[in-house]
């Protein structure tokens, strides 16, 4: 496994190091044994906060991602990386069963995209203009995505292990393009605009 260990504003010592490698590679042992590569990153957060963030990739487009904040910069790499283990050990067995044809079929084909990242006072600068008539955001980030085909409770697992509040995929079962998202109550919603493209022709022969 290839480890990356960061520091952002701070200055990381041969010890913590040391404690990161040795605990992530116990993690990895013990609930895949298939991470490719693991970065960790450090930073110091206001006030006497520490912030740990780390991701795991485990296969072809497959990662893992959590973070935590403590006062102590071992605890909070600690955190993350108990948060790590315990997503790995709720999807073992998944992960397990699906990493071959993930990997190897033509199921798991990707459409590259394009993803941004939005200014959020130049967007909301826009939506309080009265004679809003377009006007677009500020892009203050560009990059590459890939979105994938995939089954529905697969990518309920995929946003789960990458601590994601929503994902785009393609539904295996009709390549058409579907989201899940985390709703506020918890729960896990999906939208399928297929389906609603599929009873449109039945609406109209009723009528």
């Amino acid at each position: 496994m290839q480890l990356t260990v960061q520091g952002q504003h701070i200055d990381l010592g041969d010890s913590l190091r040391s404690h990161v490698a040795e605990k992530l590679e116990a993690v990895n042992e013990k609930y895949f044994n298939r991470a490719i590569e693991t970065h960790v990153i450090f930073s110091k957060e206001t006030g006497s906060l520490f912030k740990a963030n780390i991701t795991l990739r485990v296969g072809k487009e497959i990662f893992v991602q959590a973070a935590a904040k403590e006062h102590e910069v071992y605890a909070a790499f600690d955190a993350a990386c108990e948060k790590i283990a315990k997503q790995l050990r709720r999807y073992k067995r998944r992960l397990r069963d699906h990493h071959d044809r993930l990997e190897d079929t033509p199921e798991n084909e990707l459409l590259k995209a394009r993803s941004y990242v939005l200014s959020e006072t130049k967007a909301e600068e826009v939506e309080e203009k009265e004679d809003y008539v377009g006007d677009e955001p500020a892009i203050i980030a560009e990059m590459t995505t890939s979105i994938q085909t995939m089954s529905v409770s697969e990518a309920v697992m995929r946003m789960d292990l990458a601590d994601q509040s929503a994902l785009l995929f393609h539904n295996v079962k009709h390549g058409g393009l579907n989201m899940v998202y985390r709703r506020p109550d918890g729960n896990i919603g999906w939208v399928d605009p297929q389906i609603a493209q599929a009873a449109q022709p039945l609406k109209k022969a009723a009528g």
